[in-house]
């Protein structure tokens, strides 16, 4: 059985959150969360908010409650998100574009069972 967790329109660039969702790709639920906890970027807090998230939707699912230590993190996928175009002021009166980037975090965990 596969549960998954969505955070859109994170306000970090996808590259920086990708750098820390490759970590924890394939780890149990559990011991992602203490690798997330060591981590000090702004990128593993909200990593890990979706991984609680993920992990709740798992043990508040009516069918099939599963708890946290056997799941596992089948996937960390990381998305661009929409971009906000600003400028800033420059050299010689001039305006700079700025890019601000947001990314979308998609968790999925697995139990390791097949069927659904």
């Amino acid at each position: 059985m596969e549960v998954q967790a969505l955070t859109r329109n994170a306000r970090m660039s996808p590259k920086k959150v990708r750098e820390v969702a490759r970590i924890i790709q394939g780890r149990r639920a559990d011991q992602a969360l203490e690798y997330l906890g060591l981590i000090p970027r702004k990128s593993a807090r909200l990593i890990a908010k979706t991984l609680k998230s993920a992990i709740a939707n798992s043990e508040n699912d009516e069918k099939r409650g599963i708890s946290a230590d056997k799941l596992t993190v089948k996937s960390a996928v990381i998305e661009n998100g929409p971009v906000l175009k600003r400028f800033k002021a420059g050299a010689r009166g001039s305006a700079m574009p700025r890019r601000k980037k947001m990314a979308h975090i998609r968790i999925v965990l697995s139990d390791g069972n097949t069927n659904s």
